[in-house]
Order: structure tokens, then C-alpha cells, then sequence
């Protein structure tokens, strides 16, 4: 699946560098600044996935969220080089970083990195995250973008853990 230019972002973060859209007690929706917003301040979707889709993603970061303790994020788009380093850089732009996870999803490059901040580290091993990224990978495969990454947060999920 190609997604452009397009760099879709779903996150508990604080400040982004694209434009945002507050879901009320949750994470973040945002979507490339060159998209159009309505009068209510809803984003027009022009990026990868459907309205019910980015509905399903929201809905799995809340549960993740709120079952676990941690702040799950998804970020979709471009990657620079080197790709672990970049990613690893927008963690810490997350608020709560130690508490964070942020699975980044380069469609275009082929690349998937999943990080996790020191106190999510404790929780989620790094033989979970590749099973969770080997499952995803699976799903990217198959062209399943929305299905491998809502596969995957349950996964990280799951091997976190209640708080």
C-alpha cells in the first residue's frame, strides 16, 4: 500500500508537527497539514485508512491505554534515515515518553520499529514486540494496514498487562 506524502499520526502526545485533532480524555488524531478541516474542526480523511477505520484505531489506543497504564501511539508515514533513530526521536517527543509506545509504520519504505520508553520497556519485552511486529507484518503483507496495526496494539497490549 502506498500512502504518498500522506503521514497520518494517532497518539497520546502532547505536541506534534503536524496539526491536531483532540479526542476528548484520549490520544491524538492528526493528519498531514495540507488536509482540510470542516467547520466542527472534523479533519477531511484523505490518508491511508477509512473514517471507520481511524474510529477502530482510536478505539484500541483507548482500551490500551486505559487497560495498560501506558500511552500507545501510532505514527504512519516517511521515516527518515536512519529509520530506528528517527523513530526513537518521535518517542521522545510523546508526553510521558517512559510510559509510551510508539509503533512506526513506514508503508512506503517497508520499515516498522517499535519503541518503547524505559518504564513500557519493563512490561513489554523485546521478544513481545517483534512477535507483535511479526504479526503485523503478516497483516502489511496481505495489504491489511488498519488490521495489522489494530492486531499489533492488542498484541503490545496483551503483553503488558493490566496496570
Amino acid at each position: 500500500m502506498t500512502v504518498g506524502e500522506q503521514q497520518a499520526i494517532v497518539s497520546g502526545s502532547g505536541e506534534q508537527p503536524l496539526t491536531e485533532l483532540d479526542r476528548p480524555g484520549g490520544p491524538t488524531i492528526a493528519e498531514d497539514p495540507g488536509q482540510t478541516t470542516s467547520a466542527e474542526g472534523v479533519a477531511a480523511l484523505d490518508g491511508p485508512f477509512t473514517t471507520r477505520q481511524l474510529l477502530r484505531l482510536d478505539e484500541a489506543l483507548r482500551v490500551a491505554d486505559q487497560q495498560t497504564g501506558l500511552t500507545f501511539s501510532v505514527y504512519i508515514g516517511d521515516l527518515e534515515e536512519p529509520t530506528r533513530q528517527y523513530a526513537e526521536q518521535l518517542h521522545r517527543r510523546l508526553d510521558g515518553a517512559a510510559k509510551a509506545v510508539l509503533v512506526a509504520i513506514s508503508p512506503n519504505q517497508r520499515v516498522l520499529e517499535i519503541v518503547t520508553g524505559s518504564d513500557a520497556r519493563k512490561r513489554i519485552s523485546d521478544r513481545d514486540a517483534k512477535l507483535a511486529a511479526l504479526s503485523m507484518a503478516a497483516s502489511f503483507a496481505g495489504g491489511d494496514l488498519a488490521g495489522g496495526v489494530l492486531a499489533g496494539l492488542d498484541q503490545l497490549a496483551s503483553h503488558a498487562g493490566r496496570h
